[in-house]
């Protein structure tokens, strides 16, 4: 393993030195950049996927979609169509991609839709639906799109201080860009993190005076979903289960279900995988096949005994009610 990230270091340079070319040619306006009068949310990280930026989008259309006419503009990472695509009853997951498809599974009343060009999504939205508040999920290395509010988020025992570039590390931005951030969200932390881990945390994180460092834990559902209905987790111990992956790191999920006393066949793929027919035939042999949310909108349909344990954010302290005020203030209009 040593090794090969040796192999890796100097194309993990020149891709840093791309990298910072770029930011550096819209820090000083070569490349422009694109305001909207509608307000923006920007959620993301610096690094390639495991951090919960489809959970966060969620939580923000959860306590967001009362008061505000939303929509969330995604690029649609894996999904085989191109350009602008509109969520709409009979959109599949292969047109929107998973994470969109979950996102408008979940909330069919806000609208969702991909672009991969960020800047030309926001113009339609603007023209077609007139948004109160526009969520872009994963969209912080966008830079053709100026947020009116950035939410950055690290995972906690990944911290991007602690990251190199890829593919070395799972860098895809500059450290230094952090500063863009509003808010700084460090994610997947353990529910009893304590105050003063918390303040070694942040001074390793090296935030700048007017930024937010808060802290979530991802919590599970008690309850197994599917078609067939729902059940309680528990009800797992007793049988033999498979547990299908397509997920950047399944890692705390494993840890989860082994703590829940829970044991399963695991069966890992990469970070939005589109399964095949074989693979598909495969998992219509098994008694019980469990899944994350993500990869049940591309599995649902296609196995028959097929469950997903969902997942959300957890702010410790009054980290919510901070997020949410920020964001009010930060988005109220002709700010």
């Amino acid at each position: 393993m040593e090794q090969i990230r040796k192999l890796g270091f100097p194309i993990a340079m020149v891709y840093g030195l791309v990298v910072r070319l770029r930011n550096y040619l819209y820090d000083i306006g070569i490349f422009k950049a694109n305001t909207f009068e509608t307000p923006t949310v920007c959620v993301g990280n610096l690094s390639v996927g495991g951090t919960g930026k489809t959970p966060m989008v969620e939580f923000l259309v959860s306590n967001l979609k009362e008061t505000n006419k939303i929509a969330v503009l995604s690029r649609g990472y894996g999904r085989k169509s191109k350009g602008w695509v509109l969520a709409e009853p009979n959109t599949s997951v292969e047109e929107l991609g998973d994470e969109p498809f979950q996102i408008f599974s979940k909330f069919p009343q806000i609208t969702v839709a991909v672009d991969a060009d960020r800047s030309h999504g926001i113009r339609i939205l603007e023209d077609t639906v007139s948004p109160d508040l526009i969520l872009l999920d994963d969209a912080f290395q966008h830079r053709r799109v100026i947020a009116s509010f950035s939410i950055l988020l690290t995972a906690y025992g990944s911290l991007y201080p602690d990251d190199q570039y890829l593919p070395v590390g799972n860098l895809r931005d500059h450290k230094n860009e952090a500063r863009r951030a509003d808010v700084i969200v460090v994610t997947k932390c353990p529910a009893n993190l304590e105050t003063m881990q918390q303040t070694k945390i942040k001074n390793r994180l090296k935030p700048n005076k007017n930024q937010l460092v808060l802290f979530s834990t991802l919590v599970y559902d008690p309850m197994v979903k599917g078609l067939e209905g729902q059940f309680p987790l528990t009800a797992l111990k007793d049988k033999k289960v498979v547990l299908v992956t397509g997920i950047a790191n399944p890692g705390p999920l494993l840890y989860f279900l082994a703590e829940a006393g829970i044991a399963v066949e695991h069966l890992p793929y990469g970070d939005h995988h589109f399964f095949t027919a074989s693979e598909i035939e495969l998992f219509n042999t098994k008694d019980l096949v469990l899944t994350t949310e993500k990869d049940y909108s591309r599995l649902q349909g296609r196995v028959g005994k097929l469950y997903f344990l969902g997942i959300k954010h957890q702010f410790l302290s009054d980290g919510k009610a901070v997020l949410l005020n920020s964001i009010s203030t930060f988005t109220k209009p002709g700010r």
